[in-house]
Formats: C-alpha cells, sequence, structure tokens
C-alpha cells in the first residue's frame, strides 16, 4: 500500500460545514486513471483531486480532478480548494499573489489575498461564451421552468467548460422557497448536454448581491452546496447583459442554505472581461490515505 497525504476541505467557508466539501490527495505521482476514479467514488464527495508535480514551465503544481462518476476537465471549487490545501502543505508559493495550476483546461492563474484563516481565494476561470437564450414564457422553459417565478432577465445557456442553463427568479423569496420539478430539470439537462439550472435572484441590502441555487440535471441529480464554476457563467452572463451587481464588477453570493450549508462565494470580473470566483476555504480532515 501506499501512504499519502490526504486533507479534506470546506471551499467557500470561514467554518466547517458551510461550504462545499473538497477531497485532496497530495503526492498523487503514480496513480493511475482507474486509481484515481476509485478513489473519488470511494469518497463519495462532489469532487476529489489529485496534486502531481507540475510538466508545464511556471505551473505552480499539476493537479486532476474527478466527481464519483468521471474525470472533470474544469470545476470551481475543486481548484480553489486545491490551492488553499497546496499552499498549507507548504507545495506552492505565490508569486506576485499568484499561483498558476496545470490542468486539463490548460493553465489558469489563481489570486491569493491573505494568510491564514483569512486568505481568500480565487481561481480565473475560462471565458463563457453565450450558447442560448430562450423565452421564458416559450413552451419549452415553460415546462422545465414552472417552479420558478421568473424574472427580469430571460434563461440563458452558457458554456464555460461545462454548460449551465441561468434562470434569474422573481426574487430571493421565490428562489429560496422554489420546489424544482427534477424530472424537468433532467430532461431540460440531458436534450441541452449542459448540468441543469443554476436560478438566482439579485438581493439588495444584505452582505451578499446575489442568492444562488444550482440544480444538477444529471447523472445524480442533486442541488449543488456551492459551484465557483457555474458561479462564474452567471456572472459573464450578467455582465453581458450590463447587469452585474455593485459598480465595479465585485460581489458576493450566498449559496447552499437550503441544503445545509451556508457558503459564501466572492465573485470579480475585472477590466478584460476576465471572471474570478474565489473566497474562503477551511481545512477539516489532515491524515493520509492508503491505496495501492
Amino acid at each position: 500500500m501506499a501512504l499519502r497525504p490526504f486533507v479534506q476541505a470546506d471551499v467557500f467557508a470561514d467554518r466547517p460545514g458551510a461550504g462545499n466539501p473538497l477531497a485532496v490527495v497530495l503526492d498523487a505521482g503514480g496513480l493511475d486513471d482507474a486509481a484515481m476514479q476509485a478513489i473519488a467514488r470511494w469518497t463519495r464527495l462532489p469532487e476529489t483531486t489529485f496534486v502531481l508535480a507540475p510538466t508545464r514551465p511556471g505551473a505552480s503544481y499539476a493537479i486532476r480532478m474527478f466527481s464519483p462518476k468521471k474525470e472533470v476537465p474544469f470545476a470551481g471549487h475543486p481548484s480553489v480548494g486545491t490551492a488553499h490545501v497546496a499552499l498549507e502543505a507548504g507545495l506552492a508559493e505565490p508569486r506576485d499573489g499568484l499561483l498558476l495550476q496545470e490542468g486539463v483546461a490548460g493553465l489558469l492563474p489563481l489570486r491569493v489575498d491573505g494568510t491564514g484563516g483569512a486568505r481568500r481565494i480565487a481561481i480565473r476561470t475560462p471565458r463563457a461564451r453565450l450558447v442560448e437564450t430562450a423565452d421564458a414564457r416559450g413552451a419549452r422553459m415553460a415546462e422545465a421552468l414552472d417552479w420558478l417565478p421568473s424574472g427580469e432577465l430571460p434563461p440563458a445557456l452558457m458554456d464555460g467548460g461545462r454548460r449551465w442553463w441561468l434562470a434569474e427568479a422573481r426574487d430571493e423569496a421565490s428562489l429560496r422557497d422554489a420546489r424544482p420539478d427534477w424530472d424537468a430539470i433532467a430532461a431540460l439537462a440531458h436534450a441541452t448536454d449542459s448540468m441543469g439550472v443554476l436560478a438566482f435572484a439579485r438581493c439588495h441590502g444584505e452582505d451578499y448581491q446575489v442568492a444562488a441555487r444550482a440544480f444538477v440535471g444529471g447523472p445524480a441529480m442533486f442541488e449543488d452546496a456551492a459551484s465557483g464554476a457555474a458561479n462564474a457563467a452567471l456572472a459573464a452572463w450578467l455582465a453581458l447583459r450590463g447587469a452585474l451587481p455593485g459598480t465595479d464588477g465585485r460581489y458576493r453570493v450566498s449559496q447552499g442554505r437550503e441544503v445545509g450549508h451556508d457558503a459564501l462565494l466572492e465573485m470579480a470580473v475585472d477590466a478584460d472581461g476576465e471572471v474570478w470566483s474565489g473566497g474562503r476555504v477551511v481545512s477539516v480532515i489532515h491524515g493520509t490515505i492508503d491505496w495501492p
């Protein structure tokens, strides 16, 4: 058996149990694809990441990420959480405040602000493109989203490595009270090769400006506690429509309360139109994993 460092962290959270859980296997050299997939299936967490020695100049480390079902080319919360674990373990040091992650999606920078428990990490996400907008009152959307009172913006399908339908709710109360039609979400996801629906509402007078709920339509149907990639697609959509909250492209998203979490994501759209998705991370379990 091979003894490897193992950390379980909570991402987009300032305390255990609030964010999205992530397993990280450090020193993953020698594990083949089948072993990585088996470990991810065994942890039964949304994603498990594997940290490897970088192969490209300038990269801080290499990463592969797996859901219990398959390898994932990019996701936000595994990227942010793995950066935290790599920093905590002394495997990487920021250069001019940046780490550089090597992965299936290429080289992606992560901005590191602060240290210790106050540290915030944000990844520059792959650029999302608009695939389609739809009429909320049209036959397809009316059937798929009849459980969600619609807001101002039309439903949109955005592709940022993973495709998400973005649907604005009338207000925060109707979003939080919504009872999704899982069969309809699964059918929409299957028909459009998307993850499912990120429903959102713009908010006022809170410590966050957007509330979001991410409904994954397949292969497993569940509500995600906190999704960096889905919220990055949303930020790109809001920027495209000139509808970003605030005046400087920065805002915070509340997600996960409906499934027993309380995540807070910090989003930013910079002057070049790049979307950064991040927040705080807390490590919960430190140990080792025995795996051949």
